[in-house]
């Protein structure tokens, strides 16, 4: 019977998909996440040592979650239990439990438990886990796409040190293609397969920093390819675009494409072309840009291009970051969708951002006086107010309406203009408001003409 049975484990190795086949067996394998597991990181000097408390693992799928837990597997001098919180229920958790508790007993061994998708579990199997957790019974290894503090037991992840993964880059899933193309044993390296250039720059676009969708792909691309006369399976961009079921885009995160789409993001939002602005956003996403990288020019822009127009397009393009790194893709194409179309139909000002250039550019060229006396700190000194610092400074709640004229600036550049407001969108209600605050101050009298250089 364990004959039939080992040769039914050596059938199933071979016949499992090339991701599975290729999975690292040492951390000296193992491709990516170096801020974990590089040499002398805590991680890695963990599991070399067999010092592992618990801890939960998380990251995008195809990061290495579940390579890790193999590897720990295979580097501890303890009992491994994998389970998957997909099918695994509270009666076999305390299984697994007791289990543990008599090995430890009998054979002073630990056990450490690996819980693959470990957010699927309600708070009753959480529960259940964590006086074991906490007494040592068990050391937890969890694996979870989603933010574990969100997700898991609160309690659980206070007693876990987490670990998060990071999606691989491009270089990362060139190594690892490369590797199974030359694996003999356990990769495609009995078949002679070649593979274009544009077919390897697509393949790791498609997988997006997901290892076990760039095998799978490569797999199904390779082996439906036929061999030529000479026994070489040539796979071309046409054939990893029909394994994937998705055409190749002309673009290069590195190149021209990258920059040029972009571009004509950014200035679709500010020509007020929210058609073209959302197109161009999902040309970005389809190639597989950084939804991070948009993002962040959003924000820019927001406050480039619309600034105090409409304040809220800052507000909206932030809250668009947040979602992309709290929800991640493909939902997060929404929220950042809601704020192309929101910046490209908002007012548009660049008044803050000539603000700031006019006054860093006094800065840099222009005398640096003292600060006025009457707006210098005399709360934390006596000697400071003994000195003058703060005498005659107004303060400003004790005037109608909550204002009163008087020199903020230094001596040298109290008549310098610095933010002009636009007559777009809410800058209309602030030029308003600062023309009726500062009536009759020779600053305000001059606005609209370029400051003193």
């Amino acid at each position: 019977m364990e004959l039939f049975a080992h040769s039914a484990r050596d059938r199933r190795a071979k016949e499992a998909p090339l991701a599975a086949r290729m999975r690292p067996d040492s951390l000296d394998e193992f491709v990516g996440q170096e801020h974990l597991i590089g040499p002398g990181r805590l991680l890695r000097r963990a599991i070399e040592a067999d010092q592992l408390s618990s801890l939960v693992l998380w990251g995008p799928p195809g990061t290495g979650k579940t390579t890790l837990a193999h590897i720990i597997a295979r580097l501890t001098h303890s009992h491994f239990a994998p389970v998957n919180a997909v099918t695994a229920g509270v009666a076999d958790l305390k299984r697994i439990i007791e289990e543990a508790k008599e090995r430890h007993a009998l054979h002073n061994r630990r056990t450490i438990l690996f819980i693959d998708e470990i957010h699927r579990f309600n708070k009753a199997q959480q529960d259940v886990l964590l006086p074991h957790v906490e007494d040592g019974t068990v050391v937890l290894i969890g694996a979870t796409t989603e933010n574990p503090f969100f997700e898991v037991n609160a309690t659980l992840v206070s007693r876990s040190r987490v670990f998060q993964l990071e999606p691989l880059r491009s270089e990362h899933l060139q190594t690892i293609i490369a590797r199974a193309l030359a694996d003999e044993g356990r990769g495609l390296g009995g078949v002679r397969i070649a593979l274009d250039g544009d077919a390897l720059a697509h393949l790791v676009d498609v997988a997006n920093g997901d290892a076990r969708v760039a095998l799978n792909l490569l797999e199904l691309a390779a082996m439906t390819t036929p061999p030529a006369q000479e026994g070489v399976r040539r796979v071309t961009l046409a054939a990893v675009e029909e394994a994937s079921q998705r055409r190749a885009v002309l673009y290069d995160r590195e190149g021209d494409a990258h920059y040029d789409a972009i571009s004509a993001f950014i200035k679709s939002m500010r020509g007020s072309d929210p058609d073209a602005a959302v197109y161009w956003l999902a040309r970005m996403l389809y190639a597989g840009e950084d939804p991070r990288f948009i993002a962040r020019r959003m924000v820019v822009h927001a406050a480039e291009d619309v600034g105090l127009a409409d304040p809220m397009a800052l507000l909206v393009a932030t809250a668009a970051a947040h979602a992309v790194e709290y929800v991640g893709l493909p939902e997060a194409r929404i929220p950042l969708t809601e704020a192309a179309i929101y910046i490209a139909t908002a007012p548009k000002s660049n008044a803050v951002v000539e603000a700031i250039g006019r006054a860093m550019h006094d800065v840099e060229q222009r005398r640096a006086e003292p600060v006025p006396r009457h707006l210098r700190d005399s709360s934390h000194s006596q000697v400071k107010a003994q000195m003058g610092h703060g005498e005659g400074y107004r303060y400003a709640h004790d005037y109608p309406g909550r204002f009163v004229v008087q020199q903020y600036l230094p001596d040298n550049l109290q008549d310098s203009i610095y933010y002009e407001p636009s007559d777009s969108g809410h800058e209309v209600e602030i030029r308003r408001r600062l023309e009726k605050w500062w009536q009759g101050v020779k600053r305000y009298r001059d606005r609209g003409k370029p400051s003193a250089e």
